[in-house]
């Protein structure tokens, strides 16, 4: 197993230094956004617009349309010509181009109801819910752009080409930091609200994001003929893997529309703290679940296409170890140091120390259901490269039930942080019920392998856990004084923490671990 830990590591390696650079950019924004807006009116309006197309995207852009799209291309690289394959990706991109450009057309024409279905209880603010309405028809075209480079993406990554298309996500947030901050203090002096800066700036980064990866798709050997062809018959099987797979997803957009309903109903703010906690949540799932993911689904899809299910089910289980390696101690210090890190990141201008204790409980609450969240970016693939599409969508169903009952036992008593706390159950019960079924229709995978790499994980992070919560406590004044000063401490104690629990791991021989540790040792001596 330590040939295919070693190949996936080192692309999601890759990956990962991209996706770092992306999600700090997005932290950057993220920044700004708290310094400029803070935690209220203005910034609520900016999630639940931005949430519109959000939604959309994660269906028909990096959900179904990633997934399926790499399933059916990758089987055209293996098993077809060159020519034919390239056919393929150009009629892909033309059917999807015309089809989410008329979508897009219909939410503009229905911006106005659809926010008043997704946040009614803005209509009691003055202004807020026209606000959003227009933040929402201005942000919906970035569906078209995130799409398209979500198709660009799926072919550069099924030739192997990583790091470019991961990249490609910095300049969306670059784009977004510079067109968006730029029209902010711009549009205020034409008697423009400074948030519809940002949504512009959300618009020019979309562009960008698919712009920059057209380069290289072009020195892949890409040519782009715009025709189409409906009858097509890999665009037909795209389609009918689609088709159950955005139902699939769509018990999960409607858990976020749940929530989003239920956040607009708490006190003013909730929206913004909930979106800030998962916003930080997104780094560690970004540079290791999505990281891992990408890297994964081209190797998961070879699998299929060679019908080699023992080798899918290695590929598996070696990436679930990594995860776990990586989103449990990322876990366990997003939850001890959750008011230092939001302290340092936020508390600035508009951002007050009350907004950082908010969104430090809520940060703690989404940490718990990190490793099942990174770790459903793995299982969900195996399902599509095995074409059955089916069970995920039976979790997902079971998601929403899950999450509906836990916020209405549980909203009245803790507000917004019910909403987080859900979020984290409904992802575990997500990641228990597909773990069991991929068990049972594979005919078993390696759950004493599983087990053994997470026992040495618990006692390393254990101990990892020991150390924070000294040091925590050893350099409490520290870490609630000044920015440059609590940034350095901050630092060391992660750096510590990390090294004791990386050093824990290497002792006990983690053959994941060993694996890429062994590669890196390999090219520095080479």
């Amino acid at each position: 197993m330590s040939k295919q830990s070693g190949k996936i590591a080192k692309s999601a390696g890759t990956v990962s230094i991209a996706v770092m650079c992306s999600r700090v950019l997005g932290l950057v924004r993220e920044q700004i956004f708290a310094g400029m807006f803070g935690a209220g009116y203005a910034y609520d309006a900016f999630v639940v617009a931005f949430r519109i197309p959000n939604l959309l995207r994660d269906l028909f852009a990096e959900g179904a349309l990633s997934a399926a799209f790499i399933t059916v291309f990758t089987d055209y690289d293996t098993n077809r010509s060159k020519e034919e394959t390239w056919r393929l990706a150009s009629n892909v991109l033309v059917f999807f181009a015309i089809l989410l450009s008329l979508l897009t057309l219909l939410g503009i024409f229905l911006a106005d109801p659809i926010v008043n279905l997704l946040a009614s209880d803005f209509s009691a603010i003055s202004g807020k819910r026209e606000l959003t309405t227009l933040l929402t028809r201005i942000m919906l075209p970035f569906l078209i752009f995130i799409s398209m480079a979500a198709v660009v993406m799926g072919i550069l990554n099924s030739k192997g080409k990583f790091f470019v298309p991961a990249m490609a996500s910095a300049f969306f947030n670059l784009g977004s930091i510079v067109g968006g901050v730029s029209l902010a203090l711009i549009l205020p002096r034409f008697g423009q609200p400074a948030i519809m800066g940002m949504a512009i700036g959300t618009l020019l980064g979309g562009m960008l994001q698919l712009a920059i990866q057209l380069p290289t798709l072009k020195k892949c050997g890409f040519r782009f003929t715009p025709r189409l062809r409906i009858k097509d018959p890999g665009l037909k099987r795209i389609i009918t893997l689609m088709i159950p797979a955005v139902i699939g997803l769509s018990p999960t957009q409607i858990n976020i529309f749940i929530n989003t309903n239920f956040a607009t109903s708490c006190a003013e703010g909730s929206v913004s703290w909930l979106n800030y906690a998962f916003r930080l949540v997104q780094l560690p799932i970004g540079i290791f679940g999505v990281a891992l993911s990408i890297a994964a689904m081209p190797v998961l899809a070879r699998h299929a296409a060679k019908k080699d299910i023992k080798g899918m089910k290695e590929t598996m289980v070696s990436s679930l170890t990594m995860v776990f390696s990586l989103t449990i101690p990322a876990t366990i210090g997003l939850m001890l140091l959750a008011e230092p890190i939001i302290h340092i990141i936020f508390e600035r201008g508009a951002f007050t120390s009350f907004d950082t204790i908010a969104t430090a409980n809520t940060l703690t609450l989404y940490a718990i259901g990190l490793f099942a969240y990174s770790s459903n970016k793995i299982l969900v693939p195996v399902f599509y490269a095995l074409e059955d599409t089916k069970y995920p969508l039976i979790a997902s169903f079971l998601a929403v039930a899950t999450n509906i009952l836990i916020i209405n036992l549980t909203i009245d008593s803790f507000q917004h942080l019910a909403i987080a706390f859900s979020t984290s159950c409904s992802m575990i019960l997500n990641f228990i019920f597909l773990s069991i079924v991929l068990y049972i229709k594979t005919g078993g995978y390696s759950v004493s392998y599983l087990l053994k790499a997470l026992s040495k994980i618990i006692v390393a992070g254990g101990a990892m856990a020991g150390l924070l919560i000294w040091s925590r406590g050893f350099f409490v004044h520290q870490l609630n004084g000044g920015l440059l000063q609590a940034c350095f401490i901050l630092f060391i104690i992660i750096s510590a923490s990390a090294a004791l629990y990386g050093f824990l791991l290497h002792f006990m021989q983690l053959q994941e671990l060993t694996a890429v540790t062994t590669k890196i040792r390999d090219k520095f001596r080479g």
